[in-house]
């Protein structure tokens, strides 16, 4: 574990509006905080960019303590006495850890996971929040209010304030694919082992995943990618998170595995794929057809079944919509339900996202059958692959979702990942259709990011 700040007793946090800030583009912040910790976090009218470091929190892999509760625990310690103004604090103004958790436990054991471990958050020194047309720059100082303001108008220079820019365009493949010779046969045969358990009842459905190893030709900048990650995904929970300089987990997620506001709780189970159409036409006739397919919809119900049963002891006043929708993404199409109630008392989100981690939807049901057949099935390790990713501040509230859609790398080199849910009636061929589907936003978000 790197070494933890001391108790944080003396930090004041200043603050400062902008409102030349262009259409809510972070990317000149987040360069200048070029190698150091940073991050981005949010939606396309919600979001946080984030640079430097106050403090760190890392679980190395194989901890066979309770990783949530460690690194509550771990939190606490370093804000020491920050956390009795709590109450006097709004949502925005509390420190906020930004991170996420692997796959697994005891994964991550292969190189290009050096820099995510079992968890690791950060607690940064600045944070540039949009909100809708509000834009807020937030930095925690030691020092006095004049150096704060300093420091404040220091960095507001340095954002670069200019004319909105195009999102860079996505060009003619750049990269080369590492190939894996045997990778069509291992997926047939892993599905077809997974068939077999649900066909015997060993269990009713597991999520496999299938990684794509890329060779770009020219280096990704992780900043233009995120902004055309951003600009194509725009229904999608986006998420950068770049511990140390040049190693980087990016994505875009479809679905909110637990987000806390107080006791207010919200999340969406989504399962069940099929492809856009080519027309307005097409694509509402595929969205009919996902609505009435009885494989999607099992699926689908797999999955809010099991995040209900979790969530009954934890929430009151739970509620559950009736019937999915269709959640139309740039290149696929899902079922979503959405999925709310109030906490009870000793509830936080860590506690949540504890208990929900990992849904039917990136990993199977029953869970230990499907983690189990996972490990022995899938040939690389996930790492932080479909783990929880997203944040959590010094009251309990949070938001976090499945990190999906995602890539790991940097420079020329990246690993990609993605999954489809196989349960009875699954076919092989169409379920490598889709995952194929689903290597599209990240590949496209860094081959547009490749200068």
């Amino acid at each position: 574990m790197r070494p933890l700040h001391t108790p944080i007793r003396s930090v004041t946090t200043f603050y400062r509006e902008i409102e030349e800030l262009p259409h809510g583009d972070p990317s000149p912040f987040l360069a200048s905080f070029a190698g150091q910790p940073r991050g981005f976090w949010g939606g396309r009218d919600r979001w946080m960019a984030w640079g430097g470091a106050l403090a760190h929190i890392r679980l190395e892999h194989g901890s066979e303590e309770d990783r949530f509760d460690r690194v509550r625990d771990i939190a606490r310690r370093i804000l020491g006495k920050m956390e009795a103004g709590d109450a006097a604090r709004t949502n925005d103004d509390r420190p906020r850890f930004f991170g996420g958790f692997s796959f697994l436990r005891t994964g991550g054991q292969d190189a290009i996971w050096k820099s995510f471990p079992s968890a690791e958050f950060t607690l940064p020194r600045v944070v540039l929040t949009g909100d809708g047309g509000r834009v807020r720059l937030a930095v925690a100082h030691t020092g006095t209010g004049a150096a704060a303001d300093s420091e404040l108008e220091q960095l507001i220079s340095r954002l670069s304030l200019r004319p909105e820019r195009p999102p860079p365009a996505f060009h003619d493949p750049t990269w080369t694919p590492v190939g894996d010779p045997r990778g069509r046969e291992r997926w047939e045969a892993s599905v077809g082992r997974v068939l077999r358990g649900v066909r015997e009842g060993v269990l009713e459905k597991a999520v496999l995943a299938r990684v794509l190893d890329v060779d770009f030709h020219r280096p990704v900048d992780p900043l233009s990618s995120l902004r055309f990650l951003r600009s194509e995904n725009q229904r999608a929970h986006v998420y950068l998170f770049e511990p140390l300089p040049g190693q980087v987990f990016m994505g875009a997620a479809p679905e909110v595995l637990a987000q806390l506001w107080g006791d207010r709780f919200q999340a969406t189970a989504v399962a069940g794929s099929i492809p856009r159409g080519a027309s307005p036409e097409e694509d509402a006739q595929l969205s009919q057809r996902l609505l009435a397919s009885e494989k999607d919809g099992n699926e689908h119900r797999l999955t809010v079944q099991e995040i209900v049963e979790v969530l009954s002891s934890r929430l009151d006043r739970l509620e559950v919509e009736k019937s999915p929708r269709v959640l139309s993404l740039a290149r696929i199409q899902h079922l979503e339900t959405a999925i709310r109630g109030q906490a009870v008392k000793g509830e936080d989100i860590l506690s949540l996202v504890r208990g929900l981690h990992p849904t039917p939807a990136v990993c199977g049901r029953p869970r230990d059958a499907a983690q189990a057949l996972i490990r022995a099935a899938e040939p690389f390790d996930r790492g932080w692959y479909a783990g929880p990713v997203g944040w959590f501040d010094s009251a309990g509230d949070g938001a976090f979702v499945p990190a999906l859609r995602a890539a790991v790398g940097g420079g020329k080199r990246w690993r990609l990942f993605a999954g489809a849910g196989i349960v009875e009636g699954s076919d092989p061929e169409a379920e490598w259709e889709e995952t194929g589907l689903k290597f599209e936003p990240a590949l496209r978000a860094l081959a547009a990011g490749s200068v």
